[in-house]
């Protein structure tokens, strides 16, 4: 996975946008208000940190050793990810789609309609 999947598969979801909200580095994809994935796009190595179910968070951690606590973000509920080729596109494609449900679960009730009658 490079940059440019990893952008195109997290704005082919439903009520998701990009922003530079914090600098011009680091790319945000929000569902609604919140984030749910962010990557620095000037990095030489890519990375991307997820929200996760924090009991998850810790079982991946110890099973994968490109998968650190969320650098920059609480430690207990996101994780980094390196993407080098260690772990494989369909469990980055996993882990998106996890942060993204979760991060969709916690909006208000109206947010949550407005995206889906969107």
């Amino acid at each position: 996975m490079d940059l440019e999947m990893l952008r195109k598969y997290c704005l082919k979801k439903k009520g998701v946008t990009e922003n530079f909200p914090f600098d011009e580095e680091t790319l945000v994809f929000k569902v609604g208000s919140k984030m749910f994935a962010l990557t620095n796009i000037k990095s030489p190595s890519l990375s991307v940190s997820l929200k996760c179910d924090p009991f998850m968070a810790q079982d991946l951690r110890r099973d994968y050793t490109c998968i650190k606590p969320g650098y920059h973000l609480n430690k207990e509920h996101w994780n980094t990810i390196e993407i080098d080729g260690t772990l494989e596109d369909e469990k980055i494609i996993y882990l998106i789609d996890h942060s993204y449900n979760l991060v969709f679960k916690g909006l208000k009730k109206s947010e949550k309609a407005d995206i889906e009658e969107s």
